[in-house]
C-alpha cells in the first residue's frame, strides 16, 4: 500500500496538545467572562446557502468565501460570525426575547492568502446585543467593561480600549460639506495608524478629491487628545453646527460617564478621534483594544453599533453593538511573541496514578475519589517499568504523579510526588486531594506575560 505523506493544508493551524489547553484556557475566560454579563451561548451552522451568506457581501467577500455546488445546493462557509447571526435573529425572531444577547465562539473560513498570523481557517470570538427597533446607548458603554474584565482575565493589565463615535465623524465631515465622500474619508483615516499622517493626507487629497485646507483640518481634529476629559471639552466646541455630531458627543459622554460603574479604570480607556473602522455599517459608538507594549499586534479586539442588523432578511429594524476578538490570530502572536505563561500547567489531567500492583483496582478506586473533588486524573494502566512510567508522567507535563504500591496500600494511603519540585508525600487520599488542589491553586498564574 502506497504511504500518503501527512500534512496540514496552508492557513489552517493545528496545535500539539499543549499549546491546545493554552487555546481552550483562553476559550474558558471568554465563556465564562460573557456569561457573566448575561449573553447566551449560540452555534450557528458552519455551512450555510451561499444566498443568505452573500446578501450582504459581493466584491471581495464573494472573492474569499468557500463556496462549493452538493446536488443542486449552493453552499458556502461561513466567513464571519455576524452575518449567521443576522440571519438567526431574522429567523427566530418570534422566538426570542430582546434585547438579545449571544456570545458565539467558532471558527470561520476565507479563502484569502495565507501569511504569518493570517489564516483561512481561525476563531472568532463574538459577542452582541440586538435591540427590537431601538437600544438603548448604555449597552454601549456596558462593552468596555466586559472587554477590560476579558483582558484582565488573560492576565493583562497594559492594554487600551480605545473609543470613538461615528456620528462624531460623520457630523464632522458634514461641517466641511464632506457628507458624501465621509465614508471614503473614514477607511482612509483608519489607515492612519498603519501609513501615517503625511500618507494619509496625500490619499485624502489624491483619491478622496479633498482640497489641502480639508484634509489638515480632518488631519488637526483627529489628533486632538489629551485626558478623556480635555477631548471631550475640546469636542464641545464644535457642538451647534451639526445636529448627528451634537447626537454622536452626548453618546460618547454616556460611555465615558459610565466607566467608572461599569469598573474600567481611566487608564485602560482613552476616547480616541482617529477610529474610525473600516466597514460602513457602524453607525455609533466605534472601540478597538490594543497591547500597550506591542503595537506591532495591532488591534486585538474591535467593533462597534450598527444600526440595523438584518435588513437583507427581515423587514423590521434591528440595531446592535457587538465586538469581536480573532482569537487565532491573538494566539498565534503571543505564542511568537512569547508572551504565553510557560510555567501554566497545560498537561490534560493534574494527577497521574501509577498503580504498582498487579491488581488495579485500588488504583481505580483511588482515581474516583480524587475525581470526586474535581481534580483532573488519568490513569496509567500500561504494563510498564517504573522508570518509563515516570518517563510519560514527564512528558506529558502532569504537576503530579500519585504512586500506589503494596505499601501505600497496607497503609491506607499514596505517595503523591510534585513533578516540578521533586518533593514526594505520603499523604491519605482525602488529604492527597486537598495537598493537589492547593499545589494547583498556587501556581495559576496569568495566561499571558506582559
Amino acid at each position: 500500500m502506497e504511504r500518503i505523506k501527512p500534512r496540514t493544508l496552508s492557513g489552517f493551524m493545528e496545535l500539539l496538545p499543549q499549546k491546545q489547553q493554552k487555546l481552550e484556557k483562553m476559550m474558558e475566560v471568554l465563556r465564562n467572562t460573557y456569561s457573566l454579563y448575561g449573553f447566551a451561548p449560540l452555534d450557528t451552522p458552519a455551512i450555510e446557502d451561499a444566498q443568505i451568506l452573500l446578501a450582504k457581501g459581493g466584491g471581495e467577500t464573494e472573492k474569499q468565501i468557500y463556496r462549493f455546488q452538493k446536488g443542486d445546493s449552493d453552499l458556502a462557509l461561513r466567513f464571519d460570525l455576524t452575518v449567521p447571526l443576522a440571519k438567526y435573529v431574522a429567523l427566530h425572531y418570534n422566538e426570542l426575547a430582546f434585547p438579545f444577547r449571544r456570545y458565539q465562539i467558532s471558527k470561520v473560513y476565507r479563502g484569502e492568502r495565507a501569511q504569518r498570523g493570517r489564516f483561512r481557517e481561525f476563531y472568532q470570538a463574538d459577542i452582541d446585543i440586538i435591540g427590537d427597533g431601538k437600544l438603548d446607548v448604555l449597552n454601549e458603554a456596558e462593552i468596555p467593561a466586559i472587554i477590560y474584565r476579558v483582558f484582565r482575565g488573560f492576565g493583562l493589565t497594559r492594554f487600551q480600549i480605545r473609543v470613538n463615535n461615528r456620528k462624531i465623524l460623520n457630523g464632522f465631515y458634514g461641517m466641511l460639506g464632506l457628507t458624501e465622500k465621509s465614508g471614503e474619508i473614514m477607511r482612509t483615516v483608519d489607515k492612519l495608524d498603519k501609513i501615517g499622517a503625511d500618507k494619509v493626507r496625500t490619499i485624502l487629497m489624491d483619491d478622496c478629491a479633498l482640497t489641502g485646507e480639508q484634509a489638515d483640518e480632518i488631519l488637526k481634529f483627529i489628533a486632538i487628545s489629551g485626558t478623556n476629559a480635555e477631548v471631550l471639552a475640546a469636542l464641545e466646541g464644535y457642538t451647534g453646527r451639526n445636529e448627528i455630531f451634537d447626537l454622536g458627543l452626548t453618546e460618547l459622554k454616556t460611555v465615558t460617564a459610565n466607566l467608572a460603574a461599569f469598573g474600567v479604570p481611566e487608564e485602560n480607556f482613552a476616547v480616541d478621534l482617529t477610529i474610525a473602522r473600516g466597514l460602513d455599517y457602524y453607525t455609533g459608538t466605534v472601540y478597538e483594544t490594543t497591547l500597550l507594549d506591542h503595537p506591532q499586534i495591532g488591534s486585538v479586539c474591535s467593533g462597534g453599533r450598527y444600526d440595523n442588523l438584518a435588513e437583507y432578511y427581515i423587514d423590521k429594524p434591528l440595531p446592535g453593538v457587538g465586538i469581536s476578538i480573532g482569537l487565532t490570530r491573538l494566539f498565534y502572536v503571543l505564542d511568537e511573541q512569547g508572551l504565553l505563561n510557560p510555567e501554566l500547567p497545560s498537561a490534560p489531567a493534574d494527577a497521574l496514578i501509577l498503580p504498582m500492583t498487579e491488581d488495579p483496582a485500588p488504583a481505580v478506586a483511588l482515581a474516583e475519589q480524587l475525581r470526586s473533588a474535581g481534580i483532573r486524573v488519568q490513569l496509567y494502566a500500561e504494563q510498564k517499568k517504573f522508570k518509563q512510567k515516570m518517563s510519560y508522567a514527564d512528558k506529558l507535563g502532569v504537576p503530579y504523579a500519585v504512586l500506589l504500591g503494596e505499601d501505600e496500600i497496607a497503609e491506607g494511603k499514596c505517595s503523591v510526588k510534585d513533578m516540578r519540585s521533586g518533593e514526594q508525600v505520603k499523604l491519605t487520599p482525602a488529604e492527597a486531594a486537598a495537598h493537589i488542589t492547593k499545589g494547583l491553586a498556587d501556581n495559576n498564574g496569568p495566561l499571558i506575560l506582559e
